[in-house]
């Protein structure tokens, strides 16, 4: 597993368009949010939008199909809500390896410190919720592949 260094950014030579930087900074307008509107204005997977935050904690919307890349949060939980199609969670656990599967309107939350790896099988729409400047893969991942932006959310423009 690579690490992350002091400054917050991965140490990942296998993803050099990866630096870790993003805009984590969202402009509460206190107008309501369209889920539908936000999911719609991006394309890319594995890219996840801050579509507002809540006291310290960023809600955030994202696109993905295939593998992600097994990763630990050590110090936070991480919640996943699956709006449209179906997301797998494999768990690395003291009892050994299993996989939870979300369908549509299912939520799990991954507990801090478990190593994990979301796939989605089809294209899924997901909510996530976690720490404002969590990195999509966390403090500690495998090599992370081409399609999975390293990244602490991205603003909707």
């Amino acid at each position: 597993m690579t690490s992350v260094d002091s400054s917050g950014s991965p140490n990942n030579p296998n993803n050099p368009g990866s630096s870790g930087s993003s805009s984590t900074s969202v402009e509460q307008s206190g107008e309501p949010v369209s889920l539908a509107a936000a999911l719609a204005s991006f394309s890319a997977v594995w890219s996840p939008r801050i579509v507002t935050t809540v006291n310290d904690y960023d809600v955030r919307v994202a696109k993905v199909e295939g593998e992600h890349v097994w990763h630990v949060h050590e110090g936070t939980d991480e919640f996943f809500l699956v709006l449209d199609g179906e997301l797998h969670i494999a768990l690395r656990e003291s009892a050994g390896e299993r996989t939870v599967v979300l369908p549509k309107g299912s939520a799990f939350t991954v507990p801090r410190g478990t190593e994990h790896k979301p796939y989605a099988p089809v294209r899924t729409e997901i909510l996530v919720i976690e720490p404002t400047g969590t990195l999509s893969v966390g403090d500690r991942h495998d090599d992370v592949p081409g399609h999975v932006d390293v990244t602490t959310g991205h603003a909707l423009l």
